[in-house]
């Protein structure tokens, strides 16, 4: 079980007439030492010993943490706001922070800033700066008091958005009058694996070994089964501090992953959560020396994939006659298949196998409550005529920023031929 601690400088004791190493005393000998440097302090005055911290086998008294807890709030108006943004890989989080002179509710109370793109994989050298726009707030669990993170994204110095900038055209899409008007929910499942620091192994698996086959994992309590709760726990936590809009987590499939769902969320909101979700998992993990990774098939052979199912709703979809507005969406998810599929995540081909809970990366399929197709719907869908559907595709490591933006825009601002339409409509045994 990973024990969630700060990394700290540990500070050697020294002593001005013996050099004693502190961490190769244990903590009796501490004890008889401070005694007889007392009973020596009686008799003569001049004997001297100075301790900055001590390491014993019981715990070590850190006077770093005094200063990352302390409150700066009775003493200054200044706040520090942690400008995250998403680097070249399109997976990677990055932050730096800024100070700002009082605190803040709203993005647009902050200024605009800039960081060296060449150093991220997205901008030459020569013409290195990258502007972030500040985007989103969220209060900052780390730092606590009025201190925030902020979810930015980036642009040129022109103010054109950058490649690797995808919550610009999402935010297009959500700001269209057809989509505004159909308030879109999402519903986004980010599974995640745990990694040993060390080795490129998951979390509580022996290493260069393997645990029991899977089926004991999933949703499990005990040491033998449960492999990083106090990862998941710190950050479901976290999140809620922060105000993301966290709606459950549990120990998946795989021994060493896990999941969190976040919302329902409207609109370009989803993205932004999940981000910053992400963020703070990084942030959690690092303390706890531990390694994320989104990959989707982190573990080849017969062991589950992580992905990040994604569950959507239109207003049309939630009221009644909705399940029919549920089938024309499928419909058109199933034309753009191919689309889909090339957004939804790298190395996703490994994951969407057929097997394993998935559907085959190459064909498109849906179906109530079966988890081997690309859009599952549920239960409670068909037997009331209306909610949502669940696509299965996405991978971990998809950007929900392009995800969400898709699905609105397949379903709700695209429109196929009549032809197409009526061909996948007997394809798929849709009558709509």
């Amino acid at each position: 079980m990973a024990q969630i601690l700060a990394p700290s400088v540990q500070w050697q004791t020294r002593f001005t007439k013996n050099s004693i190493e502190a961490s190769s005393m244990t903590s009796k000998m501490w004890g008889s030492l401070f005694l007889k440097q007392n009973k020596k302090a009686r008799v003569k005055s001049s004997t001297k010993y100075r301790a900055l911290a001590v390491k014993s086998e019981d715990g070590t008294i850190n006077r770093m943490e005094d200063l990352l807890n302390l409150d700066v709030t009775p003493y200054t108006d200044k706040i520090i706001a942690e400008y995250i943004w998403i680097g070249g890989t399109g997976v990677d989080v990055r932050s730096k922070s800024r100070t700002i002179s009082k605190p803040v509710e709203h993005p647009s109370e902050l200024p605009k800033w800039n960081y060296d793109g060449s150093s991220t994989g997205q901008a030459p050298g020569d013409d290195s700066e990258v502007i972030l726009y500040p985007q989103a707030i969220f209060k900052d669990p780390f730092r606590g008091g009025n201190n925030i993170l902020v979810i930015c994204d980036t642009y040129t110095p022109q103010g054109e958005p950058i490649p690797t900038n995808k919550r610009h055209k999402a935010a297009q899409i959500f700001s269209d009058a057809k989509v505004l008007g159909e308030v879109p929910w999402f519903g986004i499942e980010q599974e995640y694996t745990l990694m040993q620091q060390n080795v490129n192994w998951p979390l509580g698996w022996p290493v260069g070994g393997y645990p029991g086959p899977q089926g004991p994992y999933y949703c499990a309590a005990g040491a033998d089964k449960s492999f990083g709760r106090d990862i998941s726990d710190a950050h479901y936590k976290a999140c809620l501090y922060a105000g993301i809009n966290i709606s459950g987590t549990n120990g998946e499939v795989m021994p060493g992953q896990w999941e969190f769902q976040v919302g329902p969320s409207v609109g370009i909101e989803a993205g932004d959560h999940i981000w910053c979700a992400r963020y703070l998992l990084e942030r959690i993990t690092e303390q706890a020396g531990v390694v994320l990774t989104l990959d989707p098939k982190p573990i080849d052979g017969d062991w589950n994939g992580a992905g990040c199912h994604t569950n959507y709703s239109t207003k049309s979809m939630r009221e009644e006659g909705g399940f029919e507005v549920i089938k024309k969406a499928i419909l058109n998810l199933s034309l753009r298949h191919k689309e889909h599929i090339s957004a939804y995540g790298e190395g996703n081909e490994r994951r969407l196998t057929g097997k394993h809970e998935t559907a085959s990366i190459d064909s498109f399929s849906w179906g109530v409550a079966n988890r081997g197709c690309s859009i599952r719907v549920g239960r409670d869908t068909e037997k009331e005529g209306k909610g949502y559907l669940e696509d299965r595709r996405p991978a971990s490591n998809m950007d929900p920023y392009i995800v969400t933006g898709l699905l609105a825009e397949t379903t709700l601002l695209w429109e196929p031929t009549l032809e197409a339409e009526a061909l996948a409509a007997q394809k798929l045994s849709l009558n709509v």
